[in-house]
This record gives structure tokens, C-alpha cells and sequence, in this order.
């Protein structure tokens, strides 16, 4: 398609929708487009009088998507021991809703879930596909863990997770495997995983004979926790969120 056919004069200036949608100043974005780092429907824009319709267009800014609708919402949910990683209970137990305000009104998907006694990183968003890719096993989407279990721990398990596990679905494995911190009678683990199998963490470590005290996801994919406090949740930046989709595709 030539860069022509992009001169809608129904549209908006390009370097207004990249610049409304957080990427930088209008100036600025003037100059990413002048540079050829910006592509409108997979096509690479340097004109700067193109138009676009952000309702339908999609664009890339240095290889990430920029997400031009404003009514997703992409979150990071800080869960707490004792939370059910679902929207409702009907046993009147804490839930995520309990702790989100949706001032959106739009249904939340929880990507993945963790059980009840596990903490940590859950994303919500209402972006229905960026939900089903995160969780589809063909996208093998890596998750981080921090795992605590009783020390001391025998130096050749680590090994024996990367290899692989039987477990009663089919063996399984952990990518990368690294000891953290090691004080008397008790060792962290942060271990990287990309299946999506239920409790697979929880498992693997009761297979090589080690339970898991403590677990919290601290990552998934490209977004981490950081210093979040427990229990809260925060929305995620622009750039967050374009790394979020290309992790995946979108």
C-alpha cells in the first residue's frame, strides 16, 4: 500500500494519536516518524502528514505496539496468601474482586491463576485476546518464582528440575533453576517456567522431595513485580504494555 493511501482526511495526524497515546511529545514523535521507526499497519511511515483512524489502526513504534484504545485496562495484581485467584467466591472467601476497582465496569480476566496459598504476580486486563495468548501453552510465556523450601539442598536437584520430572500428567521441567539466598534450615529458589500446568511448581518440588514453604511469582513474561506493595495493584505503563503484546504477538 502506498504511503499515499494513508492521507485519509477523515483520520488523525499520526504523530498526535502516537503522541495522545503516551509515546513522547508531538515533536518528538515527529522526529521517530522522520526516522523510520514508526509502522502503521505493518507498513513503515516517514511522511509526516499521514492520517490514521485510531479505532482501527495498528501501530508500531520501535517494534513495539502501542495500544490505542483507551478503554483496555492492563493491571498488575500484588496477590496476597489466603486470596482466591478468582473474581467471586461462593464460599465468601477474599477474592481479587475485593481488592480491584474497576471504575471501567468492563469484565476483568485474571490471566492464569495462583492457588490460595501461593503469592504474588497476577495480571488483569479486559483485553481478551492478550488474555488467551499469555495463557495458550503455544505461546510459552516464561514465569519466575521465588521458592522457599527447607534447607540445606542437595546441590544435584537443581539439575534433576532442568532435566526434567515424571509427575503423574507427563514429566515436566523448569528452565533455569538458581539458589538465592541460603540461611539455616532454609533456601530460596528462583526458578523460571513456561508450562502452564496447575500447581506445577508446588509439585515439581514435592516430586524431588523438597515442599514448598513459601511461593511467590514475582515475573511473567516481560512485566515483574518490583517493590509493589502486597495487595495492591497498579496499571501498567505504556511501554509495559507494548512489550506485554509483542511478548506474544499482538
Amino acid at each position: 500500500m502506498p504511503q499515499s493511501d494513508l492521507h485519509d482526511q477523515d483520520g488523525i495526524r499520526l504523530q498526535k494519536v502516537m503522541a495522545s497515546a503516551g509515546v513522547a511529545s508531538r515533536r518528538v514523535c515527529e522526529e521517530m516518524i522522520a526516522e523510520g521507526r514508526v509502522e502503521v499497519d505493518g507498513q513503515v511511515v516517514t511522511e509526516l502528514g499521514v492520517r490514521v483512524d485510531p479505532k482501527s489502526a495498528v501501530i508500531h513504534v520501535d517494534g513495539l505496539r502501542i495500544q490505542l484504545d483507551e478503554n483496555m485496562v492492563y493491571m498488575v495484581f500484588n496477590k496476597p496468601k489466603g486470596v482466591v485467584s478468582t473474581m467471586e467466591d461462593p464460599d465468601g472467601r477474599p477474592c481479587i474482586s475485593d481488592f480491584v476497582r474497576n471504575s471501567h465496569g468492563e469484565r476483568l480476566f485474571h490471566v492464569g491463576r495462583l492457588d490460595v496459598a501461593t503469592e504474588g504476580l497476577l495480571l488483569l486486563t479486559n483485553d481478551g485476546e492478550l488474555a488467551n495468548r499469555l495463557t495458550h501453552p503455544s505461546y510459552e510465556v516464561p514465569k519466575t518464582y521465588l521458592v522457599q523450601v527447607r534447607g540445606p539442598f542437595p546441590q544435584g536437584i537443581g539439575a534433576e528440575l532442568k532435566a526434567g520430572v515424571e509427575l503423574e500428567d507427563g514429566i515436566a521441567s523448569v528452565d533455569s533453576f538458581k539458589l538465592v539466598d541460603s540461611t539455616p534450615g532454609h533456601v530460596l529458589i528462583e526458578v523460571v517456567l513456561h508450562s502452564g500446568k496447575n500447581r506445577i511448581v508446588r509439585r515439581l518440588f514435592d516430586a524431588v522431595g523438597f515442599p514448598v514453604l513459601r511461593l511467590v511469582r514475582v515475573k511473567v513474561g516481560p512485566i515483574g513485580l518490583g517493590d509493589q506493595r502486597q495487595g495492591s495493584i497498579r496499571n501498567l505503563g505504556k511501554q509495559e504494555v507494548g512489550h506485554l503484546l509483542a511478548s506474544v504477538g499482538l
